[in-house]
């Protein structure tokens, strides 16, 4: 029997029309024309776990236990597999990985406001004092914007948002075009690529997984899928197959989902599951703490009269370490037992430091002069901790390391040309790393 052609009236009833439109399905032969026109691999992918809010480097990977009380961790060290080397008291499992992991005790700029740090790390373009808008395109798009929107094969989004930071965003394309947003599974719903899907049915996982279910067989029963061309099956497949796919998280192992863990387990699970399904770049925002504060984000622990009703640092901090230590800990055992961590890297920071010196009040205050900064796969070289800090962990003593440094170390793990120019608005080409860029070397 000879199939009629795809009409308008079926492309509306499988959802292929509208809020997830036709116009989907000629985005992806616009992209994959342009595609053909870039070079770089397609096979790698970035997971950014965003610590807002400014954790510890103190804390987190650079304890200086031989430092006066007052600056030194208040939660410890624990040595690790590499000899000589610590980590913070409430990371044991992580402790054990740090033979898998890359540590920075250098990073550094210069913004201690939350608004202009954020900025500044994940765009590396600084903006001063408190930047409310953003300014420049964070590296999520420009991943979607040189690779194309969403993956050529499985149709899964290029830049996924799995939790948003707080109060802000500064995660969008700017002039790079809309179409370079992060597909957010956290937030409002939106359109990105085309595309909308209700977040809070993401939360109802059972719900969103039948919808698509319902659709996709729908579509084969009416033998649509016969009549599309491979665009138009493209767009399907981004809205019920990869998509879905890579969001069931039913489908692993219960053991390695308990050895995730909750919450930031979970997302990390995802995210790998999301990057085995062709997602280039994933973001995700770590700052939850089971104990009741008044402070705006998990890690900004100042204390004092700003947050009266916090409990004291060392016990929030033994709140949110340990998810923390499990989750990256089963991150890194699951990627490896799958071969992914040369394709897979995992990039961990945030906006700024703390203080080295303890303040009156038992907390720590905004430090940009040393920022956590840590790597994982990627096909990097991995074992080593790069530069040095101050006795007291208040400045970096060698190797400083800037946000424009990480995002050319990003740009090399991607395949993206240090010296790729776009038109912006007005037309007018514009580099998207910032001058005096350079690789990591000590990574490559």
């Amino acid at each position: 029997m000879r199939l009629r052609p795809t009409s308008r009236r079926d492309l509306i009833k499988i959802g292929l029309l509208g809020s997830t439109g036709l116009n989907l399905s000629h985005h992806l032969r616009t992209q994959a024309a342009r595609r053909n026109r870039l070079t770089g691999p397609s096979d790698t992918s970035i997971i950014w776990l965003w610590l807002q809010g400014g954790a510890p480097h103190i804390e987190t990977f650079d304890p200086k236990m031989e430092a006066p009380s007052d600056y030194r961790s208040m939660v410890g060290a624990l040595s690790t597999s590499l000899p000589g080397v610590e980590f913070g008291g409430q990371l044991p499992m992580l402790s054990t990985h740090a033979h898998e992991m890359s540590i920075v005790r250098s990073f550094h700029h210069s913004n201690a406001d939350h608004l202009g740090a954020s900025h500044h790390v994940l765009t590396a373009r600084d903006a001063p004092g408190g930047v409310q808008q953003q300014q420049s395109p964070s590296l999520g798009s420009v991943a979607a914007r040189v690779r194309g929107a969403s993956h050529p094969q499985s149709g899964v989004p290029t830049f996924v948002r799995l939790s948003r930071t707080i109060s802000f965003d500064f995660d969008q394309p700017m002039w790079l075009g809309v179409a370079n947003s992060p597909f957010d599974a956290d937030g409002p719903s939106r359109s990105n690529l085309n595309i909308s899907i209700d977040a809070s049915r993401l939360d109802d996982r059972q719900s969103l997984l039948q919808g698509l279910d319902r659709m996709q067989r729908e579509a084969d029963q009416s033998g649509l899928m016969a009549g599309m061309d491979s665009f138009e099956q493209q767009a399907l497949d981004l809205v019920s197959g990869g998509f879905r796919q890579a969001f069931d998280v039913s489908k692993e192992n219960p053991k390695l989902r308990e050895r995730y863990g909750p919450k930031l387990g979970a997302q990390l699970l995802t995210a790998r599951r999301l990057c085995e399904a062709g997602c280039g770049f994933v973001t995700l925002n770590y700052g939850w703490a089971p104990t009741p504060s008044d402070t705006p984000f998990a890690w900004d622990m100042h204390l004092g009269p700003g947050q009266p009703k916090a409990p004291p640092m060392k016990q929030q901090l033994e709140s949110i370490f340990p998810m923390f230590d499990r989750a990256i800990s089963a991150f890194l055992d699951d990627v490896r037992d799958r071969g992914l961590n040369e394709k897979i890297l995992l990039v961990v920071t945030g906006d700024f430091g703390r203080t080295p010196k303890i303040n009156t009040f038992g907390g720590r205050d905004h430090w940009p002069n040393l920022c956590t900064l840590a790597f994982a796969g990627g096909g990097l070289t991995m074992g080593q901790i790069i530069g040095t800090s101050s006795t007291k962990a208040e400045y970096p003593t060698s190797r400083v390391i800037e946000p424009k440094d990480l995002m050319a170390t990003l740009f090399h793990v991607l395949g993206i040309a240090a010296n790729i120019q776009f038109a912006d608005f007005s037309g007018r080409p514009r580099y998207l790393l910032p001058e005096g860029a350079n690789v990591i070397r000590e990574l490559i």
